[in-house]
C-alpha cells in the first residue's frame, strides 16, 4: 500500500511521548486524521507540528467525525474505559500495551470487539520487528531443528518506575515474543525477583515459562544493570539464534552449535557462525501500517486482542508467583488485586503516592496521604481521612469518617471506630482496643453519630499492646499507655498510665524517657510537667 495514497483516517488518543510517535508515524503513512488530547501544552505542540490535523479535547467530540480507526496511547489505567467506548462506536482500534490492567477486562474487550465486528489490536510492537519476524520464519523452516529453549533479557540502568514493577514494565515485550514464536500458552509459570529501590516494587525478576512439547523460556528483566542489553536467544536441536537489539551492529546470528549423541555419549557440536540477513524496517511503522491495512475489516492475526489478553494472563500468573515467593516480607504482595478492588482504588486520586496492599479494601471517598502504607487484609471505610507517612499494619479497620493524622503507626489487629481521632505521630500497639459506644447492647443497637462518644488521642501519644481506651476520653500529648492498661478517664500530657483501671505512675518526655522522680501532680493536658531530669520534648 502506498502510504501517501491511504484512504483511511486514523485518530490518535493521547499525545504524550509515545502518542506523539503514533502521530508522526501515521502522518508519514498518510493516515493521520485527528488527535484527542486535553492537555493545552500538548495540543499546542501538535498544532505546531501538524497544523492541518483536527484536534479534539474529548473522545465524544472525535466520534462526531468519520474516522476509520483509533489508536490509544494513554496511561494503562485508562485503556479499558477508552477502548470500550471506541469499540462500542464500531471503530477499529489499536491500544498500547498492556491492553488493560486485568485479564477480565481484556476478555470483555475481546468479546465486545467480536460482537461489534471490529478489529482489536494491542501495541506489542516487537512482533513487528524485522528480526523477530525472521526468527519465526527460521524456526518454522527448521533452521534450528526442534525449538527447545528461548531466553530473553531486557536490562538497563534506566528510568525506575514508581507505579509499576519491572515485570510489568519490561517483560510484556518478551512474553509477547515468546507467544508469537511458540504459538501456544505456557502450562507453568514461575517468577522470582527482588525489590531494592522501593520496598514494594520489584527492580529485577526472572520468569520461567514452560510450554507444551518440552519448550522452556526464561525472561530476565532489570532496570538496575550496569549496561544495556536487549537480547533474545532461540535454541534448537540443530542450532541456535541470537540477537541483541542494543548493539550497534544489530546482527541476527546463527550458531551451528549443539549437543549430539555419539555412541551413547553427549558430544559438543561447535560449528560455524552465520550472519542472517534481515530486511530493514521500523517496528512502529510496520505495526501501524499493518493496522491501517486491516481497516477494511480483514481480521488481524498478529498482536490481536486475544494475543494481548493471553500475554496479560501470563503476566498475572507470573505476578502471583513472584509475590508468593517474596511473601515472607511485609513489603510483598500475596495475591493479585481483584478487579473490583482495583477499580475502587483507581477512583481515588490520593492513592497515587501511597501503597495499598492488594488484599486490602479501600472504599470510595477516602483520602490517603503521600507515603502512607496500608498492609495486608485491612479495610479503610468511606469518609476516612488518613494523613501522610502513616503505616497501617495487617488487619486494621479504619471506620467511617475517622481522622488519622500524619506519621501515625497502627500495628496489627486494631480497629478505629467512628468517633476516634488520632493526631500526628500517634502509636497504636498490636491488638489495642478503641470503643465508641458507652453502653453497647446487641438487642438495642445504638447506631449513628449521636450515639458515638468522641475519643481523641493527641500528638505523639503511645498506646501499648492490648490496651483499651474507653470511649469519650482524651489521651494527652506524648502520654504513654502501658500494655494491657484500661483507660477510663482523661489522661494528662506526658503521663505514664498503667493497670486496670489505668492509673498514673509517672511522667515521660517526648522522646520516651521516663522522668524520675515524677511531680506529685499536674493539671490535665498541661503543656508540660514541672522540669525534672529532662524537659518534656527534650533528648536524653
Amino acid at each position: 500500500m502506498n502510504a501517501k495514497e491511504s484512504a483511511y483516517r486514523v485518530c490518535v488518543v493521547g499525545a504524550g511521548r509515545w502518542g506523539t510517535n503514533h502521530i508522526k508515524t501515521l502522518h508519514g503513512l498518510g493516515s493521520l486524521g485527528g488527535v484527542v488530547e486535553s492537555n493545552p501544552d500538548a495540543c499546542q505542540r501538535i498544532r505546531t507540528l501538524f497544523p492541518e490535523v483536527s484536534l479534539f479535547s474529548t473522545l465524544e467530540d472525535a466520534f462526531k467525525e468519520q474516522f476509520d480507526g483509533f489508536t490509544v496511547a494513554t496511561p494503562a489505567e485508562t485503556h479499558f474505559e477508552i477502548a470500550k467506548a471506541i469499540i462500542s462506536e464500531k471503530k477499529h482500534l489499536l491500544v498500547e500495551k498492556p491492553i488493560t490492567l486485568h485479564s477480565e477486562e481484556a476478555d470483555e474487550l475481546v468479546a465486545l470487539a467480536e460482537q461489534n465486528n471490529v478489529n482489536l489490536m494491542v501495541g506489542h510492537v516487537m512482533l513487528f520487528h524485522p528480526v523477530v519476524r525472521k526468527i519465526k520464519e527460521l524456526i518454522q523452516s527448521g533452521k534450528i531443528g526442534k525449538l527447545e529453549y528461548l531466553y530473553a533479557n531486557r536490562v538497563n540502568l534506566g528510568t525506575v518506575r514508581t507505579e509499576e514493577n519491572i515485570l510489568w514494565s519490561f517483560a510484556p515485550h518478551d512474553i509477547s515474543i515468546f507467544q508469537f514464536l511458540i504459538e501456544d500458552s505456557p502450562t507453568e509459570v514461575d517468577s522470582h525477583g527482588a525489590a531494592f529501590v522501593q520496598p514494594h516494587i520489584h527492580d529485577s525478576t526472572m520468569t520461567i515459562l514452560r510450554y507444551p512439547n518440552n519448550i522452556v523460556g526464561h525472561v530476565f528483566v532489570s532496570w538496575l544493570h550496569p549496561f544495556k542489553e536487549h537480547r533474545i536467544v532461540a535454541i534448537g536441536s540443530k542450532g541456535m539464534l541470537s540477537f541483541d537489539d542494543a548493539t550497534p551492529e544489530k546482527e541476527l546470528l546463527f550458531y551451528e552449535k549443539g549437543i549430539d549423541w555419539v555412541d551413547g555419549a553427549p558430544v559438543k557440536r561447535d560449528g560455524s557462525t552465520e550472519v542472517i540477513p534481515v530486511e530493514a524496517g521500523m517496528p512502529l511503522t510496520e505495526e501501524l501500517r499493518y493496522f491501517v491495512e486491516h481497516l477494511d475489516g480483514t481480521p488481524v492475526e498478529i498482536a490481536n486482542g486475544k494475543n494481548g489478553a493471553e500475554v496479560l494472563k501470563v503476566l498475572e500468573r507470573a505476578t502471583e508467583k513472584l509475590n508468593r515467593v517474596s511473601g515472607k516480607s511485609e513489603q510483598s504482595d500475596t495475591r493479585l488485586p481483584t478487579l473490583e478492588e482495583a477499580r475502587t482504588k483507581s477512583e481515588v486520586v490520593e492513592f497515587k503516592n501511597c501503597y495499598i496492599h492488594p488484599s486490602s479494601i479501600v472504599d470510595e471517598e477516602v483520602s490517603i496521604g503521600a507515603g502512607t502504607k496500608v498492609w495486608h487484609f485491612s479495610h479503610v471505610q468511606s469518609g476516612a481521612k488518613i494523613g501522610e507517612g502513616c503505616s497501617l499494619g495487617q488487619n486494621v479497620n479504619v471506620g467511617n469518617n475517622v481522622t488519622v493524622g500524619n506519621h501515625v503507626k497502627i500495628q496489627n489487629n486494631v480497629s478505629l471506630y467512628e468517633g476516634v481521632e488520632l493526631e500526628d505521630y500517634v502509636f497504636c500497639g498490636p491488638s489495642m482496643v478503641f470503643t465508641n459506644v458507652n453502653v453497647p447492647r446487641s438487642k438495642y443497637p445504638q447506631r449513628g453519630t449521636e450515639h458515638y462518644l468522641k475519643t481523641r488521642i493527641k500528638e505523639g501519644a503511645s498506646i501499648g499492646a492490648n490496651a483499651t481506651i474507653v470511649c469519650g476520653n482524651t489521651v494527652g500529648s506524648h502520654a504513654f499507655i502501658a500494655a494491657g492498661a484500661v483507660v477510663t478517664k482523661d489522661v494528662p500530657n506526658y503521663a505514664i498510665m498503667k493497670g486496670v483501671p489505668a492509673k498514673q505512675t509517672g511522667w515521660i518526655c517526648e522522646c520516651g524517657t521516663s522522668l524520675n522522680p515524677p511531680p506529685t501532680q499536674a493539671p490535665p493536658f498541661a503543656p508540660s510537667p514541672p522540669p525534672t531530669t529532662h524537659a518534656p520534648g527534650g533528648r536524653p
